[in-house]
């Protein structure tokens, strides 16, 4: 019986060494990925972790993605270390230059936004870039070359810079039972066999 392509393979696809499960390849622990989850990279899919950018062990902060989602070449996310003091009358990094400047930032906080935590079944676009502390929810799609500076609420399409609502990909109602079957949860075997109902609108027949 045919349950689909092996989880735990880096590439499913029969010579073909451009895309990848990515948690397959992911060495960093504060990167986390579901299961299905696939990267497609114009060179080398190892250049992922590369464009997880100012991602600091210090800060200690992760990017979080969910299973089942699709994720375009030179998509970049913006981890908290790129982020400057903005309260102050200069925003310039003084202390990590020492030689006199150490003690230039005692007292100030640099902003934390927290983690980036992208849902299942997300699509997102060739060069999008994802601001560090963003959520986005299940079964979004980011157009390329967008930039999401905030939360994505599941099962909607966003694009521009900054990323703006296009539209929801579907009714309230269709939205609220998709988000409470959770199909990405399934069992593989039984995500199997309802292929021709996930492929399609029916679902009614899901249930």
């Amino acid at each position: 019986m045919m349950t689909g392509p092996d989880k735990d393979a880096v590439f499913p696809l029969a010579h073909y060494g451009r895309l990848c499960f990515l948690k397959n390849i992911i060495r960093n622990p504060n990167i986390i990925v579901g299961d299905y989850t696939y990267y497609d990279d114009f060179e080398d899919v190892h250049n992922f972790e590369k464009n997880v950018k100012y991602h600091f062990d210090f800060i200690n902060d992760k990017l979080i993605i969910g299973k089942f989602c699709m994720i375009a070449s030179d998509v970049t996310f913006i981890m908290n270390g790129a982020n400057h003091v903005t309260d102050a009358l200069s925003a310039f990094p003084f202390a990590i230059f020492g030689n006199g400047w150490e003690r230039a930032m005692e007292g100030s906080v640099y902003p934390n936004k927290g983690d980036i935590v992208v849902g299942n079944d997300v699509w997102i676009g060739h060069s999008a870039t994802i601001m560090a502390g963003v959520r986005i929810g299940d079964g979004a799609i980011i157009a390329g070359n967008a930039v999401v500076v905030k939360d994505v609420p599941p099962y909607t399409i966003v694009g521009g810079n900054p990323a703006i609502v296009i539209r929801k990909r579907f009714s309230e109602e269709v939205i609220e039972q998709l988000l409470t079957l959770r199909w990405w949860d399934w069992d593989i075997q039984k995500i199997t066999d309802k292929l021709p109902y996930l492929t399609r609108m029916e679902i009614d027949k899901l249930r």
